[in-house]
C-alpha cells in the first residue's frame, strides 16, 4: 500500500505543477466556488492561521484579512507563484513544503485546508491529523472545505484503485491520477472522532463539505 501511495501522490504532484497555469478556471466558470469563498467570513478563523495547500492564492486572501497572521505552505512551486502574485499582504508568509513530510516549528490558533483532505490517502489520514494536531496552539481549531459525494460526478473516477482516485486531463491532453476521496459529512464525522477529534461536519449548497474540529483530548 505504501508503493501504491508514493506513485499516485508522485503523479499527484505533477499533476499540479502542470495545472497551475489552468488551476483558476474553475473558480471563474463556477458561481457555487466564488460563492463558498464568502463561507470564510462565517468561520471561526482567528489568530494565526496555518492555510495548508493553498494553491494558486484563492483562499489566502480571504484568510489573511480574517487573520493576524497567515502562514501559506504548498508543495507546487508553480501555483506558489501565482499565490505570491495574488496576495500580497504583509501578514502572509508563503512557505513551499510538501505537508506529508512537513513537521511544524510553532503552533497556530487556526490550521485552515481547502480541498485538499480528499486528496490525502486514507492509509495517511492518521499521520495527517496528527501533523494538524501538532500545529494547533490549545484551544485552536482546525478548519476545512471540500467536495462532497455529490462531486464525484464531476470527475472521471477510477474503479478498483488500491487508492481512491479520479483521471483528469490537462489543456495539453495529457490524463493524470490523482487521489481523490469523496468524504461524506458523517462517516468523516466518525473517522476523526477515530483518530481523536471532535468535529462538526456539514454538507453545503449539495455539494461540498465544510468542517471545523478540534482535538477531544485522545490525541
Amino acid at each position: 500500500m505504501a508503493g501504491d501511495d508514493e506513485a499516485l501522490l508522485a503523479e499527484q504532484m505533477a499533476y499540479y505543477r502542470a495545472r497551475a497555469p489552468e488551476y483558476d478556471r474553475v473558480y471563474a466558470e463556477r458561481s457555487d466556488l466564488r460563492e463558498l469563498l464568502a463561507a470564510v467570513d462565517d468561520l471561526p478563523v482567528t489568530g494565526d492561521v496555518l492555510e495548508l495547500a493553498c494553491g494558486t492564492g484563492q483562499w489566502t486572501g480571504p484568510l489573511a484579512a480574517r487573520a493576524r497572521s497567515v502562514t501559506a505552505l504548498d508543495a507546487a512551486a508553480e501555483t506558489l507563484d501565482i499565490a505570491c502574485s495574488r496576495v500580497t499582504s504583509p501578514n502572509v508568509l508563503f512557505t513551499q513544503a510538501d505537508v506529508f513530510t512537513w513537521r511544524p516549528s510553532r503552533r497556530y490558533d487556526t490550521v485552515f485546508f481547502a480541498f485538499w483532505l480528499s486528496h490525502v490517502p486514507p492509509s495517511r489520514m492518521a499521520d495527517f491529523w496528527n501533523t494538524v494536531g501538532a500545529a494547533l496552539a490549545p484551544q485552536g481549531r482546525a478548519i476545512f472545505i471540500d467536495d462532497g459525494p455529490g462531486e464525484a460526478v464531476h470527475e472521471e473516477v477510477l474503479a478498483r484503485q488500491p487508492v481512491p482516485a479520479v483521471l483528469r486531463p490537462l489543456d495539453d491532453g495529457s490524463r493524470h491520477r490523482i487521489v481523490k476521496v469523496f468524504h461524506d459529512a458523517e462517516t468523516l464525522t466518525g473517522d476523526l472522532a477515530a483518530l481523536g477529534w471532535s468535529a462538526d461536519v456539514r454538507l453545503v449548497d449539495g455539494s461540498f463539505i465544510v468542517g471545523v474540529a478540534e482535538p477531544s483530548g485522545l490525541l
